[in-house]
């Protein structure tokens, strides 16, 4: 049933509670140590702080540090003042290990400084002060505390913090903080919360980052154009480019064009052999091939490809400008895997059953070659046990068949203890019109196309073939979730813990990012989609929590940490592509655990230094701390004087600029001003939002309703998230949006007709409607997919 907002009296009961209640609802907090990074599990066990020996910010060379200043601390003290204050003097001391340091320490916002001694609950201050006050001037050398310390009250209130729910020891004892510390934060809907780190930006269509596996831990990155830059460990980039064939690569600057600069990998001893392999598209005569060439480093730079050493290894004809397939990988066989698409065009029509199911066809398949030893002779031999080898109506060439047009595949580099899962080769499978697949790499495979996509049958008749005996993909998504999948890794880096094992993929048309976790007993893969963190979640120097929408493709590092890459514009000639670094907010390795040296580059060409331009969005720290607030102020009466005496307004229903009124409890009719019961309020203006929903009354939260063509209706959930609902906050007058509700969590309104479907907004634009979308009306979903919001302006980490 639709919810009008009423009238609300200045000055009125309801509003002043409605504020005491933000005043009083307690901040919630994220995990994060006194260096500003996320809590750890030491290496090595706690002896004196043993209370954080699981989980914390100390590792042992920092417990024994605080032991020591424990001994130095108690030797000024006799028996008697050793049994009041060892016990006080250790917790205070061991707060440093907390896992909510920098909460207790007042150092989450880096412009306050940060206290000396933990902020304290009251009765716990008592209790210290009364048995321990003289432990003050050897626990901390802040000139204040000797002031104050003479008087309990003083001395108490200066070591409060400002959100008292949250002090020392009540947080040890809080079960909303320690219930699943340390792991990756989820939502209802099971959305893992993650963060980002900038790491390139101002690059054309980012399809290729790799690294050399040379010990240098640089990385390149491949533009469409058909420019590779490389990048030194702290992120400045060569100003002349590692290769440049933009004279032979075949692509255009219209959006979407599938063809260009498609891959790159370097040789397993790329350190001995400087050699190193790409995947691009050229014109020859009226033909489109692809190519896949090789080529040597420079031998006077070793940033520097020799550009007349290219061998063309491969090229395949391409009757359509798409499907071109794109990834060439090393396995651990060390053979040099290339996949190719299917030829273009739609439903792949080359021949009787199809390109991909046509193993005497180079296209729509997993190739497999040796490049080893190719000095002299043959450029490349046929692996002695590739499937088809032998086969007299095959390209020997094949080693799977089947596939539609794979883009972005990986090579799983296995647990870092227990190897398992090593060699696996993922990819991602882009589909025909309803659904996109991940797909694990077998040897002699069918992966069904053109018969199936997904887990569906395209091709009916075909599919119905008994000797298809084709292999299905661990998972296929539909596509109201996203209409062309990007292939990404199993993480297996050192730096999260947390994500080992988890595969990351993401859909280069919808935005979405995603994820699938293997279960070790049944071999199910397990879907969670990722979200970006809001509010405290990412509160951390140099995070961001938002990306540009299409993900072109992912990679991992020479130490396997993972990244992405999205543009805001997908063309090749605009400079909007990023680089991002995937972060775990919750908890990170232990210091010293991913400890690494490069070897030196030696640099011939200028460096670019790295300047980041993306930032975090929804959150607004405040410039000072809760504890240099006047405490003599009473800020409610304060805010009742300029509220006013009461008096009758009649609010429009609608508002784009401000916050909604706190709406009223009867529904299903519009409550009238006493007053003002003539007026008639003028029509909002296209684009104008209001939240709606039954039980939901304190105004921040509610279906979205949006005002567009003289009617309001409803928005779909599908393509629905954190930045649609960032839009849809900030133009209520909230700093962000806290969640980005689905499946009609405030009700369907069933009332109005559905205006606005697949919304992908950035998160800057005024209004809904200036956001990407379906169009005004056009839809494909239904009432119990109508979307929603959280919004708030406190710097809570989420819903």
């Amino acid at each position: 049933m639709r919810q009008y907002y009423g009238y609300i009296r200045r000055g009125s009961p309801l509003i002043i509670l409605f504020l005491v209640t933000l005043r009083c609802t307690p901040v919630r907090l994220h995990p994060q140590c006194l260096d500003f990074k996320p809590p750890f599990r030491p290496q090595q066990e706690l002896q004196f702080c043993s209370p954080y020996k699981e989980f914390g910010c100390c590792n042992y060379e920092k417990d024994q540090d605080l032991l020591t200043k424990f001994y130095r601390i108690m030797g000024n003290f006799d028996y008697h003042g050793y049994a009041n204050c060892a016990s006080y003097v250790q917790e205070l001391l061991c707060q440093e290990c907390s896992p909510y340091a920098a909460h207790l320490f007042d150092a989450e916002d880096a412009s306050t400084p940060v206290r000396t001694i933990p902020g304290l609950c009251p009765d716990y201050c008592a209790q210290f002060w009364k048995k321990c006050s003289s432990a003050l001037e050897y626990l901390s050398d802040d000139p204040h505390l000797a002031k104050v310390k003479a008087d309990q009250a003083l001395l108490c209130q200066y070591l409060q913090l400002g959100d008292g729910d949250y002090c020392y020891p009540d947080i040890v004892n809080n079960p909303q903080l320690s219930q699943n510390l340390g792991r990756v934060h989820s939502d209802g809907e099971g959305c893992l919360h993650l963060c980002l780190e900038e790491v390139a930006n101002g690059l054309r269509n980012p399809l290729a980052m790799v690294h050399a596996n040379d010990g240098t831990h640089r990385f390149f990155v491949a533009e469409q154009l058909g420019l590779v830059w490389a990048y030194l460990p702290d992120r400045s980039r060569l100003e002349v480019p590692f290769l440049n064939i933009t004279k032979a690569v075949l692509t255009s600057s219209w959006e979407g064009d599938e063809r260009g600069f498609l891959g790159l990998t370097f040789h397993p001893k790329y350190r001995f052999n400087g050699k190193l392999y790409v995947y691009y598209s050229v014109e020859v005569g009226f033909d489109e091939r692809v190519r896949i060439s090789e080529f040597r480093v420079s031998s006077h730079d070793m940033n520097l490809v020799d550009h007349g050493s290219e061998r063309v290894l491969l090229e395949i004809d391409e009757p359509a400008s798409n499907h071109n397939g794109g990834q060439v990988l090393f396995g651990d066989d060390g053979y040099l895997y290339i996949f190719t698409g299917d030829g273009g065009m739609a439903g792949d029509p080359f021949g009787k059953y199809g390109n991909a199911q046509n193993k005497s066809a180079l296209l729509g398949k997993v190739l497999r070659i040796d490049v080893d030893d190719n000095e002299r002779g043959p450029l490349y031999r046929i692996p002695p046990d590739n499937p088809f080898a032998r086969h007299r109506d095959a390209r020997p060439e094949v080693y799977a068949y089947g596939v539609r047009n794979m883009w972005r595949c990986s090579v799983d580099r296995g647990d870092p203890r227990t190897r398992q899962g090593k060699g696996r080769i993922f990819c991602g499978d882009v589909g025909q019109n309803k659904f996109e697949e991940v797909d694990i790499i077998e040897k002699g495979r069918n992966y069904g196309w053109r018969a199936r996509e997904g887990f569906s049958c395209y091709d009916k008749k075909l599919c119905a073939n008994s000797s298809l005996d084709d292999v299905l993909p661990i998972y296929a998504y539909p596509h109201k979730m996203g209409k062309s999948v990007t292939g990404g890794y199993v993480y297996r880096g050192c730096e999260h813990p947390n994500l080992n094992g988890i595969y990351m993929f993401g859909d280069f048309m919808s935005g979405r990012l995603m994820s699938l976790q293997e279960d070790q007993n049944t071999g199910h893969w397990n879907y969670h989609e990722v979200c970006m963190g809001m509010g405290l979640t990412c509160a951390f120097p140099g995070l961001i929590n938002n990306y540009h929408q299409y993900i072109i493709s992912f990679a991992e590092d020479e130490a396997g940490e993972l990244y992405f890459m999205s543009t805001e514009i997908p063309s090749a000639t605009a400079r909007s592509g990023v680089v991002y670094k995937v972060v775990d907010p919750s908890r990170r390795a232990a210091p010293g655990q991913c400890h690494y040296d490069p070897l030196p580059v030696r640099v011939k060409s200028k460096l670019i230094e790295f300047q980041p331009q993306e930032t975090l969005t929804g959150l607004e720290l405040p410039g000072h701390s809760q504890a240099e607030l006047d405490p003599t102020v009473d800020w409610l009466q304060e805010l009742i004087d300029e509220l006013g005496e009461p008096e009758l307004t009649t609010p429009p229903a609608t508002t784009t600029s401000t916050r909604p009124p706190r709406p009223t409890k009867r529904k299903g009719r519009r409550r009238k001003a006493k007053h003002r019961a003539a007026a008639v309020p003028p029509p909002p203006a296209d684009g104008a939002v209001r939240l709606a929903g039954e039980g939901h009354e304190l105004g921040d939260r509610g279906r979205v309703e949006i005002y567009a063509g003289g009617e309001w209706g409803t928005v779909c959930d599908d393509l629905w998230t954190g930045r649609n609902a960032e839009v849809v906050c900030r133009q209520l007058g909230f700093r962000g949006a806290l969640k980005a509700a689905k499946h009609s969590e405030f009700g369907q309104g069933w009332s109005l007709r559905i205006l606005l479907d697949d919304v992908q907004c950035t998160g800057t634009e005024a209004s809904l409607l200036d956001c990407k979308h379906a169009g005004l009306g056009a839809h494909n979903c239904d009432h119990h997919e109508d979307a929603g919001v959280v919004c708030g302006n406190s710097v809570e980490s989420g819903v």
